[in-house]
């Protein structure tokens, strides 16, 4: 393991972070809330650690695949570390480890809270928690790719690594113009929802605190009573359109800009994405005509909380905790499911989802028909076995790790649909679970270990098992 690269990088890391505090710092002497001191007290610190790592000495500039998972396990941690201060030293939280839940939180673009009332916080605060969610809805490792040179092969591993999806690839052969493009896309379409946020009545604060989490698929609100505060039918559907936006490849928009119309509708995930979509939205609308009212205000309830909930974003309108089971076990399914590979949204992934299924009717086939030779094929290509044994293995790990994190947080004494949907919405980076970790709920109900460890789980989700797990593997530390 190249240690003093490590370190290198990880300076930039914190360098950068620091860099992306500035606006908050900004936000914060605008209002005079009383949390600038909060920013200023951590970029100087933090800035200075950042500097100190940055000119570590290094002899060999080579990285490996090992190193580069290494490194995005290390540096989400720290990130996280160092984005909690400002939201502790700002008040509000009435410990430490509920200010770092938070900005994992933020981080991961989860969207769980332990606050009743965000709207107590100050805006610089408000403003940075917000922000974390579009930071990390693309990569934290992304952003520092672009705005820093790196060895291209070095570069590659860094994004491999945090990426999600079954395969992280290139756009183009270079990596940092690859996240320039994205990064690029990222921006345009989050500024065009700023743009009609702050069109369709939103002030400039909310508008740009909302659109970060959509962007983000984070589901960070101001308020306690989130989205439905505006009662806007129109900002509803928008923010429902294009949290559904933010949940399709970023792959698809480059191949979009490039023209090749044919390329994207030859994508076998996106369909299945909005075809999952569209089933679920007239299954729970039908489901819940009586609650809300008549079709129209069933289909508004129904499309805005899938879409949310899909794309793991975590917005939420109506407590969805009091719908019919039916519903609530569809919307715990969508959970699961999550959006598609390259978004900026969690879950298992529709591609993996698809790849899964195809692998468990291909089988039955086989044992039907031994002699048969059959092939899981995606967008009409094979499948490699590689990606097909990491698809398996992954869901495996999913599984196990769900059982084993809600048995863990079990200690802490609630229900176990309150515990299940919390690891759930944790692990798939959602926010909002069921019952007491509802939509109209919050983590706060959590002991500050157990907040430590569904800090953890996040960090394990956003990351998808292996980078959080090669930090405790004796041979990864190996020379």
């Amino acid at each position: 393991m190249n240690k003093r690269k490590i370190i290198s990088v990880l300076g930039k890391i914190i360098s950068t972070e620091v860099l992306l505090m500035i606006p908050a710092l900004l936000v914060s002497l605008i209002y005079q809330d009383g949390d600038a001191g909060a920013f200023l007290i951590t970029i100087l610190l933090a800035g200075v650690l950042g500097l100190i790592c940055c000119f570590v000495k290094q002899s060999d500039q080579r990285m490996s695949s090992r190193d580069g998972y290494f490194i995005v396990a290390t540096a989400w941690i720290v990130i996280s570390l160092i984005g909690a201060v400002p939201l502790y030293l700002g008040g509000g939280f009435e410990s430490y480890f509920s200010a770092l839940f938070e900005i994992v939180s933020g981080f991961t673009t989860t969207g769980a809270s332990v606050l009743s009332k965000p709207e107590n916080l100050g805006h610089g605060v408000l403003f940075w928690r917000s922000f974390t969610h579009w930071i990390g809805g693309m990569g934290v490792l992304v952003f520092v790719l672009m705005v820093m040179p790196m060895e291209n092969d070095n570069s590659m591993h860094l994004v491999r690594a945090e990426v999600p999806g079954p395969t992280a690839g290139k756009l183009v052969p270079r990596m940092r113009t690859t996240s320039m493009i994205l990064y690029g896309i990222y921006a345009i379409m989050t500024l065009v929802l700023i743009v009609i946020l702050k069109v369709l009545g939103m002030n400039l604060f909310d508008s740009l605190c909302i659109a970060f989490g959509t962007a983000g698929t984070g589901g960070f609100a101001v308020s306690s009573a989130g989205i439905a505060a505006y009662n806007s039918l129109a900002i509803e559907v928008i923010l429902g359109i294009f949290m559904l936006l933010f949940g399709v490849n970023f792959s698809v928009y480059h191949l979009l800009l490039l023209k090749k119309i044919k390329d994207v509708f030859d994508m076998e995930e996106v369909k299945v994405y909005f075809g999952v979509v569209a089933a679920a939205t007239l299954s729970i609308a039908i489901n819940v005509i009586k609650m809300a009212g008549g079709f129209g205000n069933a289909l508004r309830q129904s499309f805005f909380q899938v879409s949310s909930i899909i794309t793991t974003t975590g917005f939420s309108t109506v407590d969805y905790d009091l719908w019919p089971e039916f519903s609530k076990h569809v919307l715990v399914l969508l959970m699961i499911i999550g959006a598609c590979a390259g978004s900026t949204g969690g879950g298992l992934k529709i591609s993996r989802v698809i790849i899964l299924v195809k692998s468990f009717i291909l089988e039955i086939r086989q044992i039907i028909n031994p002699r048969e030779i059959v092939t899981v094929r995606l967008n009409g290509k094979p499948v490699d076995k590689k990606t097909l044994s990491s698809t398996r293995i992954y869901a495996a790990a999913y599984l196990i790790l769900i059982c084993v994190f809600t048995l863990i947080i079990s200690l802490d004494g609630f229900d176990l649909t309150t515990n299940l949907t919390a690891v759930l919405s944790c692990f798939n980076n959602i926010g909002p679970g069921l019952n007491m970790v509802g939509p109209m709920q919050n983590f706060g109900i959590y002991s500050d270990w157990a907040q430590v460890v569904l800090s953890i789980i996040m960090l394990t989700g956003r990351l998808e098992i292996f980078p959080m797990f090669l930090l405790f593997a004796r041979s990864a530390h190996d020379k």
